[in-house]
């Protein structure tokens, strides 16, 4: 695939088959994604990939919606603001790090066959214990991976137009 048909193919999505992508294929998005660029090449993130029955349940029970239970696993990105690069303004870039290398994970991710959803809307202080995070580590995103089941749910793209986005000066 094109970079463009990657970036075309890319969506939400929420409602996964069963079968559990090998550790071989996640390790493959893995070692893309972390040619991420990062602010003074810091690389503050870490990638959990939650597999266990147990793992999974603390994972999502941090994010209690029905169709999150169809991921056969889920990768926890964190970052450590402890490592992250800050501006001497103080602008701590942990999580536009962590943004840049997840998104990464969804590329990677697509060109692989995998689907993924990028989700921010959890319990911190849950995925914290279940992952007995160290100080100053913070999951900043849950991405579910896995094979989408049918269409997996996946919503029609809306997206403002780039002259609404775009000012040339």
């Amino acid at each position: 695939m094109t970079l463009t048909e990657v970036i075309n193919a890319r969506s939400s999505v929420r409602k996964y088959k069963a079968e559990k992508p090998s550790r071989e294929l996640i390790n493959e998005v893995l070692n893309l994604a972390r040619l991420a660029p990062s602010a003074v090449n810091k690389q503050p993130w870490h990638f959990y990939v939650v597999e266990t029955v147990e793992k999974l349940e603390a994972v999502r029970a941090a994010y209690a919606r029905d169709w999150f239970r169809t991921a056969p696993l889920v990768i926890v990105v964190t970052a450590n603001h402890a490592q992250s690069w800050h501006r001497a303004d103080g602008k701590d870039h942990a999580d536009i790090d962590a943004a840049i290398v997840t998104d990464h994970i969804t590329l990677a991710a697509v060109e692989k066959g995998l689907s993924t959803c990028w989700v921010c809307n959890f319990d911190v202080d849950i995925i914290t214990k279940a992952l007995n995070l160290t100080t100053g580590e913070e999951p900043v995103v849950l991405i579910p991976i896995g094979y989408a089941d049918g269409n997996g749910d996946v919503r029609p793209k809306q997206r403002k137009s780039l002259e609404d986005l775009t000012t040339y000066i």
